[in-house]
């Protein structure tokens, strides 16, 4: 008699498309400010970046860059709401669980 083999459930959320897992973040960066106004030096020194925060499926990672997407096609191989990331802009990422 032959034992089947139960498959662990992950703990994190995450989809399955073409035999590929795609896990799903939380992820907190930093957004550069800009402003075209004119200011004194008071104004001007006293601005700072914004923290943001994404809650996205990543799809690749390298040294360089974050690649994300927040919707799929569940029947093809399609994504949208995609943003690319510099690295050097994110400050945390946390694996979100279920």
């Amino acid at each position: 008699m032959k034992l089947k083999k139960w498959k662990k459930k992950s703990k994190y959320r995450l989809i399955e498309i073409d035999k590929k897992k795609y896990y799903f973040y939380e992820i907190t960066w930093v957004d550069p400010t800009g402003d075209s106004g004119w200011a004194d030096s008071k104004t001007f020194e006293s601005m700072t970046c914004s923290s943001v925060v994404t809650n996205a499926y990543v799809f690749k990672k390298n040294k360089k860059f974050l690649w994300t997407f927040g919707s799929y096609d569940e029947t093809e191989q399609q994504f949208s709401d995609r943003n690319i990331f510099p690295i050097g802009t994110i400050i945390d990422m946390k694996k979100i669980t279920l």
